[in-house]
């Protein structure tokens, strides 16, 4: 109850200082009351998510580690400093943790850099004697492997996750320092069962797992899955993430070796939302040269009730699926950019999936094709979610998505939804100018 009281406190300060900033800013959306704020004396690392905006500001709002006293801001630029800075999870007095350059999850304590070698170091396993034991001419495809060479791969695995899956603890600001190409290399946030997290300004890339593992009975032909997303949300409320960018860079999977006929893929998710997490607004943020981007409902019995995500005023660029996918949720798509034209080597399935009678509203955003793709292939479904909404725009001629799709689809994508979104700050009813606004408000980097 305290801790909602000061929460509710620092919200109604907070109004004061942007409330100038809204009017002035016209109702554009959490970027330009970032610019705003700032003029006004809030700092990055102090902003709380604007009122309105988006579905993390339900109820008691997100203010991350806002209130943290001088004890618990600190400044960051390795990884051990990191995981020093974010305590224990259960350890959830309020905290800023400003990260100061890039912070490369793949060392030890030292700073030494590590490598898959190390990791598999001690466990017996190697890739070599993997692909032996569970060949499919041999082991068959009936089965996920088991035995020695899958258990030597879970510790390595296991070993690798220690060392760069970073827990967030509730209550929490992760900033990066403006000017100093902050971010995180090769690393995880984990934000999982806790409340009220803020994340900004932060480069993902490079987010690797070195022991990805064979599962004959995924698909027909068998899959290569790994773990690791840049962001990860599980069980988690009121979160919000702000002006970053995300790219497998500098590994595209184009440079990925292939066995047992299929993509050793190594790069999981950009940022997911599983697990019945909820309350979630993802904005100006950029998704870059990425497959399997943002997963909302980690399966078709994810938590009813729960789940409901706003992203809006994002870029999607060279993204092949799941910007988002989603599942169960009530999600609010609203003035993104999505430019589905190839890029190294990653070409789009589609850009929006519907499922598990997800409630998607998708309004006023602008997608970007080359000659030849088809509109129908822009959204996806399995005959039994929703999207709605208007106002979207392909290559500036406002385009009927759903219509398009369900024209040359058996599985309907239906058209109606059982709510309506009310927390709609900076929602701007014409996406004409989003590619160009979004060029330069987009991402990490940006913020003052």
């Amino acid at each position: 109850m305290a801790a909602l009281s000061h929460r509710r406190s620092l919200r109604k300060r907070r109004t004061l200082v942007v409330s100038a900033a809204v009017v002035a800013a016209g109702g554009l959306g959490g970027g330009a009351l970032v610019m705003s704020a700032n003029a006004g004396g809030v700092d990055l690392a102090h902003q709380v998510l604007p009122a309105k905006d988006g579905w993390a500001a339900s109820g008691s709002g997100t203010t991350g580690g806002a209130q943290a006293d001088s004890a618990h801001v600190f400044t960051v630029s390795t990884r051990a400093q990191l995981v020093k800075a974010l305590g224990s999870a259960s350890d959830t007095a309020p905290r800023i943790i400003k990260i100061k350059g890039t912070i490369d999850a793949n060392t030890d304590d030292s700073g030494k850099k590590l490598t898959c070698a190390d990791y598999s170091a001690g466990t017996g396993y190697s890739l070599a004697a993997y692909l032996k034991a569970y060949d499919p001419a041999t082991y068959g495809r009936s089965k996920l492997p088991s035995g020695t060479q899958e258990k030597a791969r879970a510790a390595a695995q296991a070993k690798q996750a220690k060392n760069i899956v970073f827990k967030v603890p509730s209550h929490t600001t992760i900033v990066g320092v403006p000017g100093t190409n902050a971010g995180i290399t090769g690393g995880s946030l984990q934000v999982k069962g806790v409340d009220n997290v803020i994340i900004r300004n932060l480069a993902f890339g490079a987010t690797e797992d070195c022991f990805p593992q064979w599962d004959p009975t995924d698909g027909d032909k068998g899959n290569w899955n790994s773990q690791y997303d840049s962001i990860t949300l599980r069980g988690a409320t009121h979160v919000w993430a702000d002006h970053n960018t995300f790219t497998d860079a500098p590994h595209f999977d184009s440079a990925d070796k292939t066995y047992y006929g299929r993509q050793y893929q190594i790069h999981d998710g950009a940022l997911d939302i599983t697990n019945g997490s909820d309350l979630v607004t993802v904005e100006r943020n950029q998704f870059t040269n990425h497959d399997k981007t943002m997963l909302i409902g980690s399966s078709d019995t994810d938590s009813v009730g729960k789940l409901r995500v706003s992203i809006h005023h994002n870029v999607w660029k060279g993204i092949v699926q799941r910007a988002p996918l989603a599942r169960i949720g009530q999600v609010h798509i609203y003035n993104n950019y999505y430019d589905v034209t190839a890029l190294n080597g990653y070409t789009s399935l589609y850009s929006i999936n519907s499922r598990a009678k997800a409630q998607v509203v998708a309004e006023d955003n602008y997608w970007r094709t080359s000659a030849g793709q088809k509109i129908a292939k822009l959204l996806s479904g399995d005959g039994t979610g929703s999207v709605a909404g208007g106002g979207n725009l392909v290559n500036g001629t406002a385009t009927d998505l759903v219509a398009a799709y369900n024209a040359g689809s058996s599985k309907k994508i239906r058209t109606t939804v059982n709510w309506k979104p009310t927390l709609t700050a900076g929602l701007q009813t014409s996406a004409k100018n989003l590619p160009a606004e979004l060029a330069g408000t987009t991402g990490a980097g940006v913020l003052s």
